[in-house]
């Protein structure tokens, strides 16, 4: 049963991967430290997991071996989650790629944060998490405290299902660091939720002497390309099962989660599509305008990685004629940022013509009001 806690972003993530991983290898970089500490803490205490076991804590000697020894404990059949941000979130890339490729389920939380350009910035916006579009991991959002815990097991139970990584991503400080009374999700109450039959067969395909197999091949021209392609069925199959996973947690916790969530106005004329913390601050706006008689609303992105435009179009009012695009990064020399494309690309495919803007905000955690959210409402008009 759920009980109230006072925690922050990190613990909150750290408690449901505490729960679905044998082993966490970890590196600490700021601000995901704290979730890799949590575990630390918890594993010395003797603390459980789901699998009636004491999680086995790997400190490596950067990011990269920690990416390395997650590959490999995963190759070996035992559930593997790490913590990262920034700069180390790019180390682990390469790695990304072979457990993506290998179709291995796991879980990486991050908190994300900026990464050093013409600087340093140890805060947070999504820097990071956009240089790993390309990997195959599958991309889900959090916006609050309460989200991290909810969608931190939507992650872990999707993963599972659909054998497609997961990065799992939340901002750095602004949520990771942010202190909420939030209800905490029982371990006895997330063993139903689990496919253990999903569990058994991924423990069968570990690595062992008594079975060997072939992996991890060199392919030349005549089939690599056909081996790339027939992955698309497991990406395909993905927003299904999110959709699915968050019905069994909005199920369980009695709040609502989909791939895109809506909140406005029924009727909105001018809508604003954006991911992450700064959905709290339109939200706040969003119902404080309505109130005054305008019609505006906001689509939360939860599922950014496989993008699936048709859970998008369930949620847009069809009185939507404007639309405003907020990415937390920036992708020099582009015609726009990521989130962005991709909603031009949705619309155009559609041979529909909104008027879409795109914007930046937020970059290294710089502050986002309600003000700058009425100024955007106000720009659409």
């Amino acid at each position: 049963m759920a009980k109230k806690v006072t925690i922050d972003g990190n613990t909150a993530a750290a408690h449901i991967a505490y729960a679905f991983s044998d082993v966490a290898a970890i590196y600490p970089i700021t601000p995901s430290s704290p979730m890799a500490e949590s575990c630390d803490d918890w594993a010395a205490a003797g603390r459980k997991n789901l699998f009636g076991q004491t999680v086995r804590i790997a400190e490596m000697q950067s990011e990269a071996g920690a990416a390395g020894a997650v590959h490999g404990s995963l190759a070996a059949g035992a559930f593997t989650s790490t913590f990262t941000a920034s700069q180390g979130l790019l180390l682990m890339i390469p790695n990304m790629y072979k457990i993506a490729g290998e179709l291995i389920p796991a879980v990486f939380h991050v908190s994300a944060r900026a990464l050093a350009a013409h600087a340093l910035s140890i805060f947070g916006d999504h820097s990071d998490i956009n240089a790993c579009r390309q990997t195959g991991f599958a991309l889900l959002a959090s916006n609050s405290v309460q989200e991290v815990m909810d969608m931190a097991l939507v992650a872990h139970l999707a993963t599972l299902e659909s054998r497609v990584p997961f990065l799992h991503f939340f901002d750095g400080f602004r949520t990771s660091h942010e202190v909420q009374k939030i209800d905490e999700i029982d371990y006895e109450d997330i063993k139903p939720l689990v496919n253990w039959e999903k569990i058994k067969e991924f423990r069968e395909r570990g690595m062992n002497p008594e079975h060997p197999d072939q992996r991890g091949t060199a392919q030349n021209a005549d089939v690599y390309f056909q081996g790339r392609e027939a992955g698309n069925k497991y990406y395909n199959a993905v927003p299904g099962i999110v959709e699915e996973m968050m019905k069994k947690v909005s199920k369980l916790t009695g709040r609502d989660y989909k791939p895109f969530n809506y909140v406005g106005a029924p009727d909105a004329d001018r809508i604003i599509i954006a991911m992450g913390s700064g959905c709290e601050a339109i939200e706040e706006t969003v119902n404080y305008l309505n109130k005054k008689g305008q019609k505006v609303g906001l689509i939360k992105v939860h599922l950014y990685r496989p993008f699936a435009p048709e859970y998008l179009l369930k949620v847009l009012p069809k009185s939507a004629k404007k639309i405003a695009v907020l990415d937390r990064t920036k992708e020099p020399g582009s015609l726009g940022e990521p989130l962005y494309e991709d909603i031009c690309t949705l619309f155009m495919e559609k041979k529909e013509t909104p008027i879409i803007v795109g914007g930046r905000y937020g970059l290294g955690s710089k502050e986002f009001t309600p003000s700058m959210v009425k100024a955007i409402y106000d720009n659409l008009a």
